[in-house]
């Protein structure tokens, strides 16, 4: 765990630098990655922009593959979570968004993949984690832990780069928008847009029944203090009684067993 070297002289935390700039002003070849450095990592972040489906997909497959791997951070994670955000309104992006096929696999479009890998990154790097990060390494686990630290005070400029497609004309645009919205609105500094997202989640569970992005919603707003109970349907009631079940069972199986390492589930 060490600092991320890949900040760009003289940028505000807040702020969104232009995907060229972060291309050009990042050291990608010192930065850490899955398996080894981020040098690959500039020719296949350019090609994510290329007009060509086939060049566009290899490209978003190679850099999303490179910092993705049990839930880290990574020190190149970081940049890269910037780049992404400062594409995703580039005109090649949402020209590349297929309409109606937004929500489909394996077509999934450029857009969707990179809102749900940003998505993804958000969420490990969370409140909920980090509290466990510290209930077991102790309270000086993000500064350890620099990657996570950094991503973490970087949350408003990667939100700038989302925000706008929380009104996107497509579905699976808006609820992938949404989605990597909410655990980016943890930050302090973003309190203010949660009544607009609490918004957006109301209509998401007017309309849609992935149970995924209901799970993503509902935790959101319980967590920010809103009463969900008039937006629960028949599944949603199931899942939280399940979740519930297992939560009763782990408890009680770390009560008489003790979990003999640091997950946060038991091994079974």
């Amino acid at each position: 765990m060490t600092n991320s070297r890949s900040r760009i002289e003289g940028r505000r935390p807040h702020e969104l630098p232009h995907f060229q700039a972060l291309l050009d002003g990042t050291g990608w070849a010192s930065l850490g990655t899955v398996r080894g450095t981020g040098a690959s990592l500039p020719t296949a972040l350019a090609g994510i922009l290329n007009p060509d489906p086939a060049v566009r997909t290899a490209a978003t497959d190679s850099a999303l593959r490179a910092v993705t791997h049990q839930n880290t951070i990574y020190e190149a994670t970081v940049p890269m979570a910037l780049y992404v955000a400062a594409i995703l309104s580039h005109p090649v992006i949402a020209a590349a968004n297929c309409g109606h096929d937004a929500n489909n696999r394996p077509h999934r479009p450029t857009l969707v993949r990179l809102l749900k890998w940003l998505s993804d990154t958000a969420y490990d790097a969370d409140d909920k984690c980090a509290a466990i990060g510290e209930r077991y390494f102790g309270k000086g686990f993000l500064d350890e832990y620099g990657e996570m630290h950094e991503f973490r005070d970087l949350r408003p400029a990667i939100f700038s780069g989302v925000h706008p497609l929380l009104s996107h004309d497509n579905a699976g645009v808006r609820d992938a928008a949404l989605i990597a919205a909410l655990p980016l609105a943890e930050h302090p500094v973003l309190t203010a847009h949660r009544a607009e997202l609490v918004g957006h989640a109301r209509r998401l569970l007017a309309t849609s029944t992935n149970r995924y992005n209901r799970d993503r919603v509902l935790a959101a707003m319980k967590a920010w203090g809103h009463d969900t109970s008039d937006l629960e349907n028949a599944d949603d009631i199931a899942t939280r009684e399940r979740y519930a079940r297992f939560t009763a069972e782990r408890d009680s199986w770390r009560a008489t067993e003790g979990t003999g390492g640091y997950s946060e589930n038991p091994p079974f």
